[in-house]
């Protein structure tokens, strides 16, 4: 999900649970097709979207990474502290989208079905913030 703010959604997708989010992220910034035209617009990410060619493809469509390196890396770089504790705000929509038993527990068996609830949920929740 690419969200920007803890109530507005840009954008997201389903995946097979067995896939890592990185391509999955990837997919849905290239969706995005053209860069911003304002320029360095942060984008906080989590660890799992740390890689190089996630990176370098946030930075090709105007966006700052803000992504702490995994504790392995050879070389760290600096990120903004401050802007990547904002991150939460999108970790309280999963969570409050996961209130709605319907979504946390994916009764629906067709993919279609399951995103209208996603974005009924969504919507709900604009409207209630």
């Amino acid at each position: 999900m690419v969200a920007s703010s803890a109530t507005t959604a840009i954008a997201f997708t389903i995946s097979p649970g067995q896939n890592h989010d990185a391509p999955e992220g990837r997919q849905l910034l290239q969706q995005m097709h053209k860069p911003f035209e304002i320029k360095d617009i942060p984008l906080g990410m989590d660890r799992a979207y740390e890689d190089n060619e996630t990176r370098r493809l946030a930075a090709s469509l105007n966006f700052v990474p803000i992504v702490p390196p995994k504790k392995s890396r050879l070389q760290p770089w600096d990120y903004d502290t401050e802007l990547y504790k904002r991150r939460n705000e999108v970790e309280r929509l999963f969570r409050r989208l996961k209130a709605y038993r319907r979504i946390f527990t994916r009764y629906d068996k067709l993919d279609v079905i399951f995103l209208g609830f996603i974005l009924l949920a969504l919507i709900i929740e604009a409207i209630v913030r």
